[in-house]
């Protein structure tokens, strides 16, 4: 099945959610590689400038140029996901995730937590990071630039019908990565 969905996404939708099924979002996402989950972890969601639960989160670690107009996405391709599998669990529990972007899997410990907070784990192609750049339409901020290093900071986009994501762990614990 091929789903176009708006986020912030509900629980319903994210259950009509397979392993296999194409699936495009438009509205926020951020990105979130392994200094920026750190940090979230240890602040409250009170003290963040953005609703992670209202996103999509995309591990990726974007290249950008600033413009006269602000930040503009030069390439921005998904990053390993299995470096956040150490702590992706407690971070769905936390911020009320219900898609994550990535690309290789994520293992045992993210598969239970899809299952018990109703979350997709989605792949999007490495190596696509200009393709997925032309699907941001504008960059809404970024934080811990100065503390972290572009690639590493937060950055919030405005998407149109980012993707083609692959459905590669869903919320009724199949996976394409591991059968059991």
């Amino acid at each position: 099945m091929e789903y176009y969905l708006k986020l912030p996404v509900d629980s319903k939708k994210i259950k009509k959610l397979h392993v296999g099924d194409i699936v495009y979002v438009t509205g926020k996402i951020f990105t979130a590689r392994d200094e920026a989950h750190h940090i979230m972890l240890k602040k409250g969601k009170n003290s963040l400038s953005f609703d992670p639960s209202e996103m999509a989160l995309y591990h990726c670690g974007p290249l950008m140029t600033k413009t006269n107009k602000g930040w503009q996405v030069v390439s921005a391709g998904p990053t390993t996901s299995s470096r956040m599998e150490i702590f992706e669990d407690r971070f769905i529990e936390k911020y009320g995730i219900n898609i994550i972007i990535g690309k290789g899997g994520m293992g045992e410990k993210t598969k239970k937590a899809l299952q018990k907070y109703t979350c997709v784990y989605t792949s999007y192609t490495g190596g696509a990071g200009v393709l997925a750049a032309d699907k941001v339409e504008e960059v809404l901020g970024v934080c811990w630039l100065d503390e972290l290093g572009m690639p590493e900071a937060a950055w919030i986009f405005k998407v149109k019908e980012f993707g083609p994501l692959v459905v590669a762990m869903d919320s009724h614990g199949e996976s394409i990565y591991r059968s059991e």
